[in-house]
């Protein structure tokens, strides 16, 4: 039997005000779980694990309420949020496999 990838849908804030390199923290996440999670720009309409806000500062003012997940949303809102991010997916993907 094949594993499923875990979905993980990516929405970015607008961008007005970036304290960090948003696309390169994605980028260190990808590099964790390229095995495991299938990370996709958000559509509405479509089902994800997770949802993942990127926002560029600490406001992450994206708005995210017409997107559907079964874990929840994760916000990040630095690169210091990357460990606490890891922490998410990892307890989805043990929630997954049970």
């Amino acid at each position: 039997m094949t594993k499923s990838m875990t979905r993980l849908g990516v929405k970015y804030c607008g961008g007005c005000n970036p304290r960090y390199d948003r696309a390169q923290a994605l980028s260190k996440l990808k590099a964790v779980y390229e095995d495991e999670c299938v990370f996709e720009h958000a559509a509405e309409g479509t089902d994800y694990d997770m949802l993942l806000v990127i926002g560029g500062c600490s406001s992450c003012c994206a708005s995210y309420e017409n997107y559907m997940t079964e874990f929840g949303v994760a916000k990040m809102r630095g690169e210091s949020c990357i460990e606490e991010i890891i922490l998410r997916i990892e307890k989805l993907l043990e929630e997954k496999n049970k």
